[in-house]
């Protein structure tokens, strides 16, 4: 819990502090470069021409937990159409969320954000955070925090961006 405040008053200060407004459907989708919990940097811009879905998430958090199962599913079934999915893990420390990725048996390629400048970027203010970027770089669908089912809805979406 005492991460997730931390996430909250940076999300704040952010906003304080003038920052960009938080992202919408049908803005371009803020670029950004992160290591890899492999060692290797992947820009989302070099993704431009395949559906992203990006979702954000921590070890602390329980609904990361069992959203994940469900994102692994997805990315296993819609990667060979034109799909991609990065986990952006935003633990204080990336070693942490490199191992808990490797614990939970994460597919997709994860991203190590400790710092929280994409975190702050993108605006967030729950953990998980789902974000389907079309082809042509643009947000198309925002989601926050995790429900059971939720993945359904993922699904429905990334089928829709696909056939586009």
């Amino acid at each position: 819990m005492n991460a997730m405040r931390t996430l909250v008053a940076l999300a704040l200060l952010a906003a304080a502090a003038g920052a960009q407004a938080a992202v919408t459907p049908q803005a371009a989708a803020p670029d950004f470069t992160l290591k890899s919990a492999e060692g290797r940097n992947l820009r989302l811009a070099e993704q431009r021409g395949q559906v992203v879905l990006v979702n954000f998430w921590a070890s602390w958090c329980g609904p990361c937990r069992q959203e994940m199962p469900q994102l692994n599913r997805l990315y296993d079934k819609y990667r060979s159409s034109g799909f991609t999915m990065l986990g952006i893990n935003i633990d204080d420390d990336p070693k942490n969320g490199a191992a808990t990725a490797a614990k939970w048996g994460v597919k997709f390629p994860v991203l190590l954000d400790a710092d929280k400048t994409v975190s702050k970027l993108y605006d967030l203010g729950s953990m998980p955070a789902t974000v389907l970027i079309d082809r042509d770089g643009k947000v198309r669908f925002l989601h926050r925090g995790y429900r059971e089912g939720v993945e359904e809805t993922y699904e429905r979406q990334i089928r829709e961006l696909v056939k586009e």
